[in-house]
């Protein structure tokens, strides 16, 4: 049986978070404080330590020590404060790569290592609060406080095109457009291996019940939300492969954790394994050669390409495209003289 993580976040004013775990039929003996950290968010070990000695982590319903064992089958139940915040956004003056604007819409080029939107630990520096100092006053859909603006979004090390709106009217359009799948977004991949063919990944992605940072597939629609990429294969470069991922549904590390779910996790990606020589040779120069591309882009090879949608107020549809990242293209031309040496030296 897995385990059973429910993760309650309750309104703003309370500032907690709860978690109820059900240990897992298999799982052998461990610190309760070590079994914790990989499966609370953002936890340190001594945050843990601290909860457990004020009470505030049980075991079937009583009270331990950070130095109690779990056992299969315990019961075990966590709340922890959030570190308090403001709900309002502030607004920053940072630079914002603006590739279209009219009175409705904004598309921007997002760099790879900026926050999209005020967060646990990033507050401050986002995207959002970029675009509340440049005007002034964005518009939310309901449930979605401190994300004014915001339609979709893209993770911090991911580059590339993201739509924002200006106003109530296009909020509810473009809103709208995704839920019916309709917008067009393109992604540019690079992932380890040689992938056969084109394909489409699907499944039911959720939190991972081992480490709750990373996302996971699975075939049970209790467990997540159903999710479909649809991938292309543009160029083989011997261990590595460039693909362009086309979303159908857009769930939070979609990209990242369905190729991790078929074998060819994304390039430099080290939250899902991708920062480790997973395919070539075992030679030192090879050894080498790849270090020096994780030292370029110390980031998933993640691009958000294209994007495409119909505008609220023009009613025709707009289509973008972002050129490729310069640490993203400077891998991609260091595999491509790796491996035309490599054949020049076989031949």
């Amino acid at each position: 049986m897995a385990e059973d993580t429910e993760l309650i976040e309750q309104d703003e004013q309370d500032l907690y978070e709860h978690l109820r775990i059900v240990v897992d039929k298999g799982q052998s003996l461990l610190r309760i404080d070590k079994f914790l950290m990989v499966r609370v968010e953002n936890a340190s070990r001594n945050r843990i330590q601290n909860a457990i000695e004020l009470g505030n982590v049980l075991v079937n319903d009583k009270t331990v020590k950070s130095s109690y064992k779990v056992k299969p089958l315990d019961v075990i139940s966590v709340v922890l404060p959030h570190p308090p915040r403001d709900t309002e956004v502030y607004p920053e003056d940072l630079p914002l790569n603006i590739v279209y604007e009219d009175d409705d819409v904004l598309v921007v080029n997002k760099e790879a290592g900026m926050v999209v939107h005020p967060g646990y630990n990033n507050y401050t520096g986002t995207l959002v609060n970029a675009l509340v100092h440049h005007f002034q006053q964005l518009p939310t859909l309901p449930g979605n406080d401190g994300r004014p603006g915001l339609v979709h979004r893209i993770d911090k090390d991911t580059s590339g095109l993201l739509l924002i709106s200006k106003n109530e009217r296009s909020m509810n359009y473009l809103a709208k457009q995704f839920f019916d799948h309709s917008i067009t977004r393109k992604y540019l991949a690079l992932v380890w291996g040689d992938l056969p063919e084109d394909g489409t990944v699907t499944g039911y992605i959720g939190r991972s019940v081992a480490d709750r940072r990373v996302m996971s597939i699975y075939d049970d629609a209790d467990k997540g939300k159903w999710s479909v990429t649809h991938y292309k294969v543009l160029e083989r470069l011997s261990y590595v492969t460039l693909i362009e991922c086309q979303l159908e549904t857009g769930r939070t590390h979609q990209i990242r954790a369905h190729m991790r779910h078929i074998g060819h996790p994304l390039f430099s990606d080290a939250t899902y394994g991708g920062d480790k020589i997973l395919k070539g040779t075992v030679f030192s120069k090879y050894r080498q050669f790849v270090e020096n591309c994780f030292a370029l882009m110390p980031r998933q090879a993640l691009h958000a390409q294209t994007l495409g949608f119909v505008h609220p107020s023009q009613k025709k549809y707009l289509h973008f495209e972002a050129p490729v990242p310069q640490d993203f293209d400077g891998v991609l031309q260091k595999w491509r003289k790796y491996i035309s040496a490599t054949t020049d030296q076989n031949e």
